[in-house]
């Protein structure tokens, strides 16, 4: 079961890095603009320094959870379930602070927080019975 929880959190991390391109590199794009419900592309161009902070952010859950994963491979299994736990922890609290200040985002949250919220499960099941 461990090892199915790594495999959600690879992807939640992955899910995560398409996000940071999105946010910080693609943000002015028609695609995106319609995926975030950003009306014009003067609006993009407006929001486009706080859009490419938040990629960040999520790029940096993501690298935190496969810097953890890497880490269990290698051997350093507190340190890295310890990290894995941190960054799918917080993508999981995020995806709550979404849904919870705008309910209109439920949509969004659910993506954002289905797979890491797997991923803290099944890590931590595979931790309770091995």
């Amino acid at each position: 079961m461990l090892i199915v929880g790594l495999v959600l959190a690879a992807a939640a991390a992955a899910f995560h890095v398409f996000i940071f391109a999105l946010e910080s590199l693609r943000w002015t794009d028609p695609e995106t603009r319609k995926i975030f419900g950003v009306a014009s592309e003067a609006d993009a161009v407006t929001m486009k320094q706080l859009a490419f902070n938040q990629g960040f952010y999520n790029l940096f859950l993501a690298l935190t959870t496969l810097l953890g994963i890497g880490l269990v491979i290698v051997g350093s299994a507190t340190v890295g379930l310890t990290l894995v736990f941190a960054g799918t922890g917080m993508m999981v609290a995020a995806a709550l602070v979404l849904v919870l200040s705008d309910r209109t985002k439920l949509r969004a949250a659910a993506m954002q927080g289905t797979l890491p919220l797997l991923a803290v499960i099944g890590t931590a099941i595979g931790i309770a019975i091995s």
